[in-house]
């Protein structure tokens, strides 16, 4: 991140700095967002303002506009200085665009074949992770060690193990109220058997030696809230978990995705741990969507994208903190990356579903096409493009989610329809594509 990209807002704001009456032309024209939908901070605002206007003048009408807006939630920085956040028109549409989509939109009905196109995605979301937090396993040995189980080999290697087990252990916590403890086993799964900044795995940081600079000449631009005070801090950021915000019996309402993206924010802002908390902070978003029945969430990868543009990521932190705890910004990043997940998840299936229907209607003319289930034509799509490619029985059943067993049943079968080759390496048996199955299909 640039030192020059972040620049203070001028002034705090107070509504007494300009004369309501004699500057009204700005308060109506100047609102939250800009014509084009944009929550802009002070840094990409100033620039934008119309000829003629006085840039400060402007800024103070937008922050007038915001003010009104704002609700307070039960949640300080470390100088007791509330968060706030809004929701104006272009970010209640981007939210309500989000809630339209269902898992059962996303894939065919049918488990088996839901399960597989979407099945990777799950991988995706645990290497992802671990780039962004810096792991650097390329990957196709990423995914080869997920599908095979295999043990580890380095550090890097590690980090996306443990992510992919901390997917799975949100999965299983979905259904119980957050804990300190339940934050702690989040981050000892993220940080096992890693040593980065002299992590210790499940336990918060014990100095005040975290801090955040920018990347470049080193100036501190977060200081993490003092380690002592942790504990407590901690139980507001559960108890605000915990709590309904359904807009019934007096609570205010926020919805269920700006919740889990201030949760998100929360655990970034309070840094419990020496290393890990990127991913602990994501493990969390996850765990609220799902345990507010956004199911498909668990297919969607927002860490690929939050990696491809981190500084865009750490702006959005800064620009909350620096402009009166506004979480709006961070808010209206994080759902924009999701969007962008979406689109990304629905091209995807849309390109797995369009291989598979096109492997469908090639087999249909074959001899033995009829003869073969979904899984096993899926297999022969990927033995067709790739001939001498290796298939094991754990790949397959990482892949589609079945068991080892029935996955080496089903290919047993294409060795006897002779549409793949096997072999024995070591204790473990391969099947392998034959580099003429597309003729042997079409005779």
């Amino acid at each position: 991140m640039q030192k020059e990209t972040i620049e203070r807002a001028p002034f705090k704001f107070n509504h007494e700095l300009y004369d309501i009456n004699e500057n009204f032309y700005y308060i109506q024209k100047y609102k939250a967002e800009d014509n084009k939908g944009r929550y802009l901070y002070w840094d990409q605002f100033r620039w934008r303002v119309d000829k003629g206007d006085d840039p400060l003048k402007a800024w103070w009408a937008v922050k007038w506009s915001r003010l009104t807006q704002y609700k307070i939630i039960p949640y300080a920085d470390k100088y007791g200085k509330s968060f706030v956040f809004c929701t104006p028109d272009t970010l209640q549409a981007k939210l309500h665009k989000i809630t339209q989509f269902s898992a059962e939109g996303l894939a065919p009905v049918n488990s088996v074949k839901r399960h597989y196109l979407i099945s990777s995605l799950i991988m995706e979301e645990a290497i992802s992770s671990s780039q962004l937090e810096g792991a650097s396993t390329t990957r196709r040995v990423a995914k080869d060690m997920l599908v095979s189980e295999r043990t580890p080999k380095t550090e890097d290697e590690r980090m996306i193990l443990n992510n992919y087990l901390l997917m799975q252990e949100v999965k299983r916590k979905r259904n119980e109220e957050l804990t300190i403890d339940m934050i702690l086993e989040f981050h000892r799964i993220a940080t096992k058997g890693t040593t980065q900044n002299g992590v210790v795995p499940g336990e918060l940081r014990t100095d005040n030696e975290i801090v955040i600079t920018d990347g470049m000449d080193g100036n501190i631009i977060h200081q993490p809230p003092c380690y002592t005070e942790l504990g407590e801090r901690l139980r507001l950021v559960c108890d605000f978990a915990n709590t309904s915000h359904s807009g019934e019996d007096g609570e205010i309402f926020i919805h269920p995705i700006a919740k889990g993206i201030i949760l998100h924010f929360m655990i970034g802002y309070e840094h419990p741990f020496a290393d890990g908390n990127g991913r602990t902070a994501r493990a969390i978003f996850y765990w609220f969507m799902l345990k507010n029945k956004y199911d498909y969430f668990e297919y969607i990868s927002i860490s690929k994208l939050l990696k491809n543009a981190p500084v865009q990521y750490g702006k959005s932190y800064l620009y909350s903190e620096m402009d009166d705890n506004d979480l709006t910004y961070f808010i209206y990043y994080q759902v924009d990356i999701i969007l962008r997940a979406i689109d990304d998840l629905l091209a995807y299936l849309t390109k797995k579903s369009r291989e598979f229907e096109e492997m469908t209607t090639f087999l249909q003319d074959s001899t033995i096409g009829y003869k073969l289930n979904f899984i096993q034509k899926d297999i022969i799509k990927k033995a067709i493009k790739n001939p001498g490619r290796v298939f094991t029985a754990l790949e397959a059943a990482a892949d589609y989610d079945i068991s080892p067993n029935t996955a080496r049943k089903y290919l047993n079968e294409l060795v006897k329809l002779k549409l793949l080759a096997n072999y024995k390496d070591g204790r473990t048996i391969s099947y392998i594509a034959p580099a003429d199955l597309y003729q042997i299909l079409k005779g």
